[in-house]
């Protein structure tokens, strides 16, 4: 009689728990679709892109972070200290021994992966949410919008979209003033695999409010032309992020057939903050800014 009743509380205790485990945690859909439960209280976060995770600091949560990837190691406001994990192959082992409420991650971790990089962790038991790389700015307030949410800091995440509207509208409203559109060409790499950007990209909406039009508009998404292509569609501004060859600028007006480029001729090449022009997050301000002084210093320098 006793062991039946041992074996009765035993099973009730277990409804209790599971019931307590469900009400501590609620559905949500995640940016690529995927339905995931997810804690109601996240107090331990990990991130592993620096434009998620550029996120999370300025919506007043480093303190959650208890890993981040390689790459946000350089975003101000970040705890060196920080356990660092592989952007594209994180280890399983140190991942769970953190024991995070949360991880969000990035369409980029998986780029040349036939698997989910993070499947055995989610299988784990840890929830892991994805944001795939937004190409609109659009796509850049939902993004900002989901991490609010699920963070539970909503109001700061509408703090952080408003403000970026505002700046961008303030951009905007000169833009539609402009009437002869100078043309650009944004270098992402550098010779000899030169790499760009066409239409469905944020970049190139951003070129299109400054009021501007980049060069290779009617391409879709990312664009690898060639030396002869860029020559021929002979931008009138060049603007370069390449950050890690020696003087990417110099290097661009000393290749062959660039100094008949109207770019070249007239000193139109400018450096463009890297980070800022690359990540899809609310930073993306600071690049409009220098993009929009480099193409029109008349109408943006003020």
């Amino acid at each position: 009689m006793r062991k039946r009743f041992l074996s009765i509380l035993m099973v009730f205790m277990m409804f209790i728990m599971v019931g307590c485990s469900t009400n501590n945690k609620k559905e949500i859909t995640d940016r690529e679709g995927t339905k995931v439960n997810i804690p109601k209280k996240i107090d331990k976060i990990i991130s592993t892109a620096p434009s998620n995770t550029e996120v999370i600091v300025d919506l007043g949560l480093s303190d959650k972070l208890v890993a981040i990837d390689k790459y946000s190691s350089d975003i101000e406001g970040i705890n060196k200290d920080l356990t660092k994990i592989d952007f594209s192959n994180p280890d399983a082992e140190t991942i769970i021994g953190l024991e995070p409420d949360i991880i969000i991650a990035s369409g980029h971790n998986k780029t040349g992966s036939s698997e989910d990089p993070f499947k055995v962790i989610s299988e784990s038991g840890i929830p892991v949410v994805y944001i795939p790389s937004s190409g609109s700015i659009e796509g850049i307030y939902k993004d900002i919008e989901f991490i609010a949410d699920i963070l539970g800091v909503q109001g700061k995440g509408q703090a952080l979209i408003s403000d970026m509207k505002s700046q961008i509208d303030e951009v905007s409203k000169i833009g539609k003033t402009i009437n002869d559109k100078k043309k650009v060409y944004f270098e992402i790499a550098p010779a000899p695999n030169l790499f760009t950007f066409g239409n469905s990209t944020f970049l190139n909406e951003m070129i299109e409010i400054i009021g501007a039009e980049n060069v290779f508009k009617d391409e879709n998404g990312w664009v690898t032309p060639s030396a002869e292509a860029v020559i021929d569609k002979n931008p009138d501004v060049i603007l370069t992020n390449v950050n890690y060859i020696e003087n990417p600028i110099d290097e661009i007006k000393n290749r062959d057939g660039f100094e008949n480029i109207n770019a070249v001729k007239e000193n139109k090449v400018y450096q463009i903050d890297t980070n800022s022009s690359s990540r899809p997050s609310h930073k993306i301000i600071l690049a409009l800014n220098q993009m929009s002084k480099a193409i029109y210093p008349e109408k943006y320098g003020k």
